[in-house]
């Protein structure tokens, strides 16, 4: 699992059947603490998650699949949630 936070909707004109009625999240990585790791993953959004939000990310193919419900599919990331808070340190 990843913290991100949701950049923008990325717009494909050509894709994998797997993808229609699904959006796709540029979402950019975040340290526990909420800034900035300086990387980015471009995620299937699950939950209707919306630019600026921050989201919890599932970034493991099979689980990935699962979430979506599709086998074999292209698909390694998925947004499984959307994030309130972070707790750090108890």
């Amino acid at each position: 699992m990843k913290i991100g936070r949701v950049a923008q909707t990325v717009v494909s004109t050509i894709h994998s059947p797997v993808f229609d009625g699904r959006r796709l999240l540029l979402c950019d990585l975040l340290e526990p603490d909420g800034s900035p790791s300086g990387g980015y993953l471009i995620a299937v959004d699950t939950v209707g998650a919306g630019a600026g939000e921050t989201v919890l990310l599932l970034d493991e193919g099979n689980s990935a699949r699962q979430v979506i419900g599709m086998s074999p599919a292209p698909v390694r990331t998925v947004v499984v949630g959307v994030i309130d808070e972070v707790t750090l340190g108890g």
